[in-house]
């Protein structure tokens, strides 16, 4: 299946966003070692966010399947680590494919049973929770950040809490300082000690209720049709001026793009502005989610950029620098990478398909990339459109609400 869209002349809506991803995750991981009953309300209804609340769910469950969901195989790795019980931990084929050796390793050494079901190095887990007296670990800060916030959460509950070095460059640092926010809220006593290292005491979890945040990450490609649409205002409900999330740095990007953001009590008010750069330098180790959405508005803006910090995004979903490059020069852009962590656009074009189809390869953000590109390119298609399921499962109901042409088509 996918979908043909086209696009209004003028944007006008007002959008109930998803819920956080990161901070449901986080909340449901913590909350479930709480051992509490305390409320958490306004969890994401994204596919992540539900297997994870399966997981969860206080049954006894054997095989653990989180299909696509790259968070909760990272995050229940090590939550199961510490938990009774003997589990295989599984996912699609996809997921088999993506690697976890370094924290299980990490996992270990402080004590862990963990074994590999199939290829060393990769999913399925055999997990055999148990006590860890384990409490020092030494990581690259290059790693995954959900590796990081992985073990933080699980700090409390090992015998001698956890301390945790980090050398080198720090990425995606934005989502280790929100799981020690929501480490804090939920009561454990989590911080850095230096500017590479973080303490974590053994001082249990307390039972708390918790509302969740509405989703910065889903906000991105809201004002990425802002700042493709001739005439828009968009209002976007559900997000706080002052966030945990490192992705609400999204909106000061934007604002040299020419979206203006404008906080009230139910949330933002977007509005284009005469701003427009020449061209765009920009780092995205804080932020590797945003990548997708920003070069593909540069691009369709014809402002020429540098994208750095992307190290991270050759083992999300999908390779998604390579993916950009391929799905773009069907839209006649021509991209470079560099040493797998830099893209860049000067201007060079090449011939456009006459009728492109954006591949998503079982990725969300590429089709909620690509999807707001038909204010620019008449009859967009998009393949596989159900993917946003994994983080927006409204995603195309609200295109739809904002004014969106949605046309079913069947593969040829």
């Amino acid at each position: 299946m996918r979908y043909k869209l086209s696009a209004p002349s003028q944007v006008k809506a007002v959008i109930e966003l998803p819920a956080s991803k990161s901070i449901s995750n986080r909340a449901l991981i913590l909350h479930a070692l709480a051992q509490g009953e305390g409320k958490l309300t306004n969890l994401s209804d994204c596919d992540d966010t539900q297997v994870m609340i399966r997981a969860l769910d206080g049954q006894p469950h054997e095989v653990i399947d989180i299909l696509a969901a790259g968070t909760a195989m990272r995050f229940l790795t090590a939550y199961l680590s510490v938990t009774p019980g003997i589990r295989l931990l599984t996912g699609t084929q996809r997921m088999q494919q993506r690697p976890i050796r370094l924290l299980v390793d990490a996992l270990r050494q402080l004590g862990a049973h963990i074994e590999y079901a199939s290829n060393e190095g990769y999913p399925p887990l055999r997990i055999n929770g148990t006590t860890l007296s384990g409490n020092h670990i030494t990581l690259q800060g290059s790693v995954s950040s959900q590796y990081i916030s992985a073990l933080l959460m699980i700090g409390p509950m090992l015998e001698h809490g956890l301390k945790l070095d980090l050398s080198g460059d720090i990425i995606s640092q934005p989502y280790i300082n929100l799981t020690l926010q929501l480490m804090q809220e939920f009561g454990a006593s989590a911080r850095w000690t230096s500017e590479h290292s973080i303490c974590v005491e053994p001082h249990p979890y307390r039972n708390i209720s918790f509302t969740v945040e509405s989703d910065w990450s889903g906000a991105s490609y809201w004002y990425q049709i802002a700042a493709l649409a001739s005439d828009a205002e968009i209002r976007l409900q559900g997000l706080f001026e002052k966030s945990y999330q490192g992705d609400s740095r999204g909106a000061e990007i934007f604002a040299l793009l020419g979206v203006a953001t404008e906080f009230t009590p139910e949330g933002v008010l977007l509005r284009k502005t005469a701003a427009r750069p020449e061209r765009l330098d920009e780092d995205f180790v804080d932020i590797p989610d945003l990548a997708q959405t920003f070069v593909v508005t540069c691009v369709l803006l014809n402002i020429p950029f540098r994208f750095t910090g992307l190290q991270s995004l050759k083992i999300k979903e999908t390779d998604r620098i390579c993916a950009l490059i391929t799905e773009l020069r069907k839209l006649g852009y021509v991209l470079a990478d560099e040493n797998d962590s830099v893209l860049s656009w000067d201007g060079e074009r090449c011939p456009a398909e006459a009728t492109p189809v954006i591949q998503t390869y079982e990725d969300h953000r590429m089709a909620m990339a690509f999807a707001p590109a038909a204010l620019c390119i008449p009859d967009m298609r998009i393949a596989e459109p159900q993917v946003v399921s994994k983080s927006y499962p409204r995603y195309w109901s609200d295109l739809a609400k904002a004014g969106f042409d949605i046309e079913t088509e069947e593969k040829d």
